[in-house]
């Protein structure tokens, strides 16, 4: 057996980044950008009020030495007017409205909640200070400043700032095509009554399931039975038109593990057939196919065995294809809220577990159902995979590292406000 170290390092020294293509920001969301993004002009691109109310002189204020203070009202300037020939002068003031242009001579902007009209003439109840209310031109964004760089991933507000710059095409990594087959002569996909010996495909909906959630371009290739050339033809054709492919099934000792001979007969150098020292997941097969090359990921057909491989070697290396940065999930530190005993058998052991988190906010985990390679249920609910080291295993109590693998098992009706 091989350390998971070693053999993740082996597929990453296989993959790399896809060419980067230009895209509209709309389009780019959930993307990594490839090189960075500069700021053509200034946001917001002029002096404005961030409130409804008066804009003025400070210093008039001050120099009345008391509020109220009463300012001559010289216009009113509406959110995308210009305001032209509006010059605050000494003792004058003049209506404004959220977000519209700061006039020439006004530094500050009084709240209309702290104001009296009287005919022409405005009633200040407040002073305020130059800079109160104002949002200065480049506040936010400065012309010719780094907006984001490259390796940044563009969520939703990273997409509002490049339409607030106007910006209408970046450069950013493609998301990977990734082409999902399921191999064995005993899988069903249709549905109605099992026929004696058939078990139900699960492995290839949860891996496009999967992709999808992971921000990848999934491609059904649907169920491959264990014959060889089928199996080539369906990889040899994918390779076309798909970035990196992945199949389940077929990669352990077995008289009918086709996958991994057909793997070696068409990776050449790259091929590995992998013992690795973890459980679930121990068999792995890796191989990459034509000129590009496109990485094939050879995972195991036990369902668990099949997500757990995808997490711990092809969703890494797909991050790497798409540029991200960083390529694990989020490793947390945790207490086991039960003994997690497992024997010693030279293998890292990923319990599947379900989090809580306690008072102060520390997370507490447990074993979400039960840990057998077929028993899909449990990684259902696991908001976690626990790294158990090779050993008797972790006491309640004790610290654990945990893989995160869904943020939503740690929401709560408790949203840390203060109470009404």
């Amino acid at each position: 057996m091989i350390s998971i170290g070693e053999a993740r390092r082996h597929v990453l020294s296989c993959c790399h980044p896809l060419s980067p293509v230009g895209y509209s920001p709309v389009g780019s969301l959930g993307l990594v950008l490839a090189e960075p993004v500069r700021a053509g002009e200034d946001v917001p691109p002029f002096a404005n009020s961030s409130m409804d109310g008066y804009a003025l002189r400070a210093g008039d204020l001050a120099a009345a030495g008391q509020v109220p203070a009463r300012l001559r009202v010289v216009g009113v300037i509406m959110a995308g007017d210009d305001p032209g020939p509006i010059v605050i002068g000494a003792g004058e003031a003049a209506r404004i409205m959220t977000g519209a242009v700061l006039p020439a001579g006004a530094d500050a902007v009084c709240m209309v909640e702290h104001t009296r009209t009287d005919g022409g003439w405005v009633m200040v109840d407040e002073a305020v200070t130059a800079g109160t209310n104002v949002r200065r031109a480049g506040d936010d964004v400065r012309a010719g400043e780094e907006v984001f760089a490259a390796g940044d991933r563009l969520g939703p507000a990273h997409i509002s700032v490049l339409a607030s710059l106007g910006v209408e095409r970046v450069i950013a990594y493609p998301r990977p095509r990734v082409g999902v087959a399921s191999t064995g002569d005993e899988l069903v996909s249709r549905p109605g009554p099992l026929p004696a010996g058939k078990i139900r495909d699960s492995n290839r909906p949860g891996l496009l399931a999967r992709l999808q959630a992971d921000g990848f371009e999934a491609v059904d290739l649907g169920q491959v039975d264990d014959d060889p050339d089928t199996v080539a033809h369906v990889l040899e054709g994918a390779a076309r038109t798909c970035d990196a492919l992945m199949t389940s099934g077929g990669v352990s000792v077995g008289d009918r593990d086709v996958v991994r001979a057909v793997l070696e007969k068409l990776g050449g150098a790259d091929f590995r057939w992998l013992q690795v020292a973890v459980k679930p997941a121990k068999p792995f097969a890796f191989s990459t196919l034509g000129p590009v090359p496109v990485p094939i990921f050879g995972l195991p057909g036990n369902p668990v065995s099949a997500q757990v491989s995808y997490e711990i070697f092809a969703r890494p290396a797909l991050r790497l294809m798409a540029g991200y940065r960083y390529l694990f999930r989020p490793v947390l530190q945790a207490r086991a809220e039960v003994d997690l005993r497992r024997p010693a058998d030279g293998k890292v052991h990923l319990v599947r577990v379900s989090l809580r988190a306690g008072p102060g906010g520390a997370l507490w985990a447990r074993p979400s159902g039960g840990q057998g390679s077929h028993q899909m249920s449990a990684l259902a609910g696991a908001d976690a995979l626990a790294l158990v080291p090779d050993g008797a295993g972790v006491e309640s109590g004790e610290a654990v590292k945990v893989w995160l693998l869904e943020p939503e098992g740690l929401a709560g009706e408790d949203d840390g406000l203060p109470p009404d």
